[in-house]
C-alpha cells in the first residue's frame, strides 16, 4: 500500500471513530433527555389522575363503570389530558378502558402496589413507541389498578433523524476528509516521489540526475544530503572511468611502442641466427640489441609513470634534438626503404632541456604517421631548429594528406583517419594522442598542415628550456 493511501485511510479511520463516538454520545443524551423529559411529563400527569381518582373516590363509591367514565371523562375536559388511551380495573373485571390505542395496554398488576408504580416502553410495531405507566389505588375493600398509554413515537422519530443526519454528515466529512488528506499526502510526499524518481534515474545510468528538492524540512535536508552524496558519487565513478581509460591508454602506447624496437631487435637478432657475420658486425647487432632492449626498459616505466599514475612531471636534461633524430634515421633508414620510402633530415646544432627517450619515441610515432599516409612509397624529411625556449622538430610527408575535419580530431586517442587502411598497417589510433601528452609534458605545441593528396606537415614546439 503507497504511503499516500496508508495516510488516507489512517485519517478516515480516525475521523470515523472520534466523529463517530461523539455523535453516538450526542445522538444518546438527547434521546434519553427527550424520553426522561416524557417519563417526568407523563409520571406527574399519571400522579395527578391518580390522585383525583383517589379524593373521588373518597367523596362517591364507584359502582359501575359509567359512573368512571362520566369522572375521567370530566378530568380528561378539565385538564386537557395528552394520553392515548387509560384503563381502570379491578382483579375480575375492567372498569374503564378508552382511547384509540387501548388495546396496546398490557397487564403490570404484580409489578406495582399503592406506593410505587411503574413505567415501561411499548413496541407494539416497528414505528410506534408508547410509554405505560401503571399503578394501584384503594377502592373501599379492592384494588383497583390505573393504566395510562403515552405516545412516544416523536422522540425515536426525532433519534431516528438525528442517526439519519449523522450518517449524510459522516458521508460528507469522510469525502472532505479524504480529499483533503490525499492532497496533504501529495503534497507531503512528492519530494519523496522526486528523490525515488531521481534514485532510479541514477541506478539506470544517468549520474548527472538530481532531486533538486527545495522545502525547509526534514525532508529537504535528505535531499540535500541524497544530492551531496549523488555528486560525490558521480565524482567517484568519473575518477574510475578516466583510471581505466588511463590504463587502457598505457597498455596501448605501450603495445604501439613495443612496434619499432621489437621489429629492430627483432630484425638484428635474425640476422646474427641466420647469417656469417664478422666479429665487428656482430659486436654491433649485439649492442644495438642491447640499446634497443634498454631503452625499451626506460620507455615502459615511463610511459607507466605518465598514464597510470598520472604524473604530469618529468625530469628534463640536456640533450641534443639532432643526435635523437639522427639516431631514428638511421635506425629506420633500412626498414623504411625495403617499403620504398626515403628518410632525410636537417638538424640544427644545440642543446636543450628534453626528456629523451620521450622525444625519441615523439620523432618515431611522428615518421611512423607519415610512412601510414603512403601506399607506394615517398619521402618523409625531418628538420629540427633550436629556439629561446627549445626546439622545433618539423616532419613533412608527401603522402595522401588529411581533410581539414580530420585534423581536430587527429590527436584524439583512438581516432583513426582512414580506419581501414590503419587496421591494415596495424594502426591502433594512438600515436598521435601518445606525442601530444610527450608535447604537454615540455610545455610545448603541436600543428598540422596538410591537403589531401600533397602531404601533411607537423610541426611540434618543445619549450623544456636551455641549458
Amino acid at each position: 500500500m503507497k504511503f499516500r493511501t496508508k495516510v488516507v485511510v489512517y485519517m478516515v479511520s480516525m475521523l470515523a471513530i472520534v466523529f463517530g463516538a461523539g455523535s453516538s454520545v450526542l445522538i444518546y443524551n438527547s434521546y434519553s433527555s427527550a424520553l426522561d423529559r416524557e417519563k417526568i411529563s407523563a409520571k406527574q400527569s399519571y400522579d395527578m389522575m391518580l390522585s383525583t381518582l383517589k379524593v373521588v373516590n373518597k367523596a362517591k363509591t364507584w359502582t359501575d363503570s359509567e359512573d368512571l367514565s362520566t369522572v375521567i371523562k370530566e378530568m380528561t375536559r378539565q385538564k386537557n389530558a395528552s394520553w392515548v388511551a387509560i384503563r381502570v380495573s379491578k382483579k375480575n373485571r375492567i372498569l374503564y378502558k378508552s382511547g384509540e390505542k387501548k388495546d396496546y395496554l398490557v397487564n403490570m398488576r404484580k409489578s406495582v402496589n399503592e406506593k410505587t408504580c411503574k413505567i415501561k416502553v411499548l413496541s407494539p410495531d416497528e414505528t410506534s413507541r408508547y410509554l405505560q405507566i401503571s399503578g394501584s389505588l384503594q377502592v373501599g375493600e379492592e384494588v383497583a389498578y390505573l393504566d395510562i398509554l403515552y405516545d412516544v413515537s416523536s422522540i425515536y422519530k426525532e433519534r431516528e433523524e438525528l442517526v439519519h443526519i449523522y450518517y449524510e454528515i459522516f458521508a460528507l466529512l469522510v469525502v472532505i476528509c479524504g480529499i483533503v488528506s490525499y492532497s496533504n499526502s501529495f503534497l507531503m510526499t512528492r519530494p519523496l516521489t522526486k528523490l525515488a524518481r531521481t534514485s532510479k534515474l541514477i541506478a539506470a545510468g544517468s549520474l548527472s540526475s538530481r532531486s533538486k528538492v527545495k522545502t525547509n524540512d526534514e525532508i529537504g535536508q535528505l535531499s540535500k544530503e541524497f544530492d551531496c552524496m549523488a555528486d560525490q558519487l558521480e565524482k567517484n565513478i568519473n575518477d574510475l572511468k578516466e583510471t581505466m581509460e588511463s590504463q587502457n591508454q598505457f597498455i596501448g602506447n605501450f603495445t604501439h611502442e613495443l612496434k619499432t624496437p621489437m621489429t629492430s631487435i627483432i630484425g638484428y637478432a635474425d640476422l646474427i641466427r641466420t647469417q656469417s657475420l664478422d666479429e665487428q658486425e656482430q659486436i654491433e647487432a649485439i649492442n644495438y640489441i642491447y640499446s634497443e632492449g634498454k631503452r625499451l626498459e626506460r620507455l615502459s616505466l615511463k610511459l607507466l609513470d605518465i598514464f597510470v599514475t598520472d604524473n604530469a612531471e618529468i625530469n628534463l636534461t640536456v640533450a641534443s634534438p639532432k643526435k635523437i633524430v639522427e639516431s631514428v634515421i638511421s635506425n629506420l633508414q633500412n626498414n623504411y626503404l625495403k617499403k620504398g620510402i626515403s628518410l632525410s633530415c636537417k638538424c640544427e646544432e644545440g642543446t636543450c632541456m628534453l626528456e629523451p627517450d620521450l622525444v625519441r619515441s615523439l620523432v618515431i610515432n611522428l615518421i611512423d604517421n607519415g610512412r601510414k599516409a603512403m601506399t607506394n612509397g615517398g619521402h618523409i624529411y625531418v628538420q629540427t631548429t633550436m629556439t629561446d625556449k627549445g626546439c622545433i622538430i618539423q616532419v613533412k610527408d608527401n603522402g595522401r594528406g588529411m581533410p581539414k575535419d580530420a585534423i581536430a580530431h587527429i590527436t584524439e586517442a583512438f581516432y583513426r583517419v582512414d580506419k581501414s587502411r590503419s587496421r591494415q598497417q596495424g594502426g591502433a589510433g594512438l600515436g598521435l594522442a601518445l606525442c601530444e601528452n610527450i608535447i604537454k609534458l615540455h610545455n610545448g605545441n603541436i600543428n598540422f598542415k596538410s591537403k589531401e593528396n600533397v602531404g601533411t606537415i607537423v610541426n611540434v614546439e618543445l619549450k623544456g628550456g636551455r641549458e
